[in-house]
């Protein structure tokens, strides 16, 4: 029998009791999983802008589709409501991972490469980081 409390076609753990808690306990999981990750990340590309906005990519479609997920269970939305969320979710993490970033990151290290390139050849030698003095027609003197 049906509580007063649930909906015939809702997202609740009478509709869906093999689905219902593992579900949730793995989107509130990955949710906190993603938050760590994303301060780690962050504090190891901190000088790497391309690679930082991936990672907040990353961080604002996992709080996006991880917290949808979680309010869907609480308030007991229907199930269609959630598959979708989970579909367009997945293909959103596939298309920032995948497609659409790594053009970004590829000229950037591009980028990199070429200016660590220049800057082997400019300080190839030992001497190249040495000051030279220019010689005039007159010496200096010193002064004691």
């Amino acid at each position: 029998m049906l509580s007063s409390l649930t909906k015939p076609g809702g997202f609740n753990d009478a509709n869906f009791r093999e689905l219902f808690y593992p579900l949730t306990v793995a989107a509130a999981a990955l949710l906190v999983v993603a938050i760590v990750f994303y301060n780690v990340q962050v504090r190891r590309f901190h000088r790497h802008p391309p690679l930082l906005a991936l990672q907040e990519w990353l961080l604002w479609t996992a709080l996006c589709v991880f917290g949808l997920l979680l309010i869907e269970a609480i308030f007991h939305f229907y199930f269609f409501v959630v598959l979708l969320t989970i579909v367009i979710g997945l293909a959103t993490f596939v298309w920032v991972r995948f497609f659409y970033f790594p053009p970004q990151i590829s000229v950037y290290n591009a980028q990199l490469r070429r200016a660590r390139s220049l800057s082997q050849v400019k300080y190839r030698t030992a001497d190249a980081t040495l000051r030279t003095r220019k010689s005039s027609g007159r010496q200096r003197r010193r002064r004691r």
